[in-house]
């Protein structure tokens, strides 16, 4: 059962809860809604983690972590979710969401020249940074959602066919003692 796959994979919660950076969470990391492992809370910490991960803001983890424990979502999958993008795929994602955001808003992308200074991110982003934001926020709720969506769906799936199975079972043993 996916249960079972995801707390393979689960950080032990005692290690979290005393870990020095993440103490100034305080008490709000021993909410146990954190750290279930159930449908909503899994689901809900996939949409979280797949819209944090397309947008343009440092420490993505940060806001993730506060929106898992805001929406009672599973903490350690939202977080590690905002690794979707990394410094390998942040470059075709954010180019990605900068033309969705102009074709939505439709005006024309501006030629693209690259200058390693701080002076040309600054322009660019000034003059660029409604197109690029909207595709942004499109593509992080798109994603958000098709997560959400997909582990519902998939968690569904298996619990259904987890009953399927045990009734064929009982069926079977109806069967093998008569």
């Amino acid at each position: 059962m996916a249960r079972k796959f995801i707390k393979r994979y689960m950080p032990d919660v005692h290690i979290i809860r005393n870990h020095r950076h993440l103490k100034i969470f305080g008490r709000l990391l021993h909410d146990a809604n954190l750290w279930h492992l159930n449908r909503h809370s899994v689901s809900t910490a996939f949409a979280i983690g797949l819209f944090m991960a397309c947008m343009p803001t440092p420490f993505q983890m940060l806001p993730a972590a506060l929106l898992a424990i805001w929406f009672r979502a599973n903490l350690p999958i939202s977080v590690t979710l905002v690794w979707v993008s990394n410094p390998v795929t942040m470059p075709p994602l954010f180019y990605f969401c900068y033309k969705l955001g102009n074709w939505i808003l439709q005006t024309p992308p501006e030629p693209f020249t690259f200058a390693f200074t701080l002076e040309w991110f600054w322009q660019q982003f000034l003059h660029d940074w409604q197109p690029f934001l909207l595709g942004c926020v499109v593509v992080g709720a798109a994603l958000g959602a098709l997560g959400y969506g997909a582990i519902r769906a998939l968690w569904r799936w298996q619990v259904v066919r987890a009953w399927q199975a045990r009734k064929d079972r009982r069926l079977a043993a109806k069967q093998k003692t008569l």
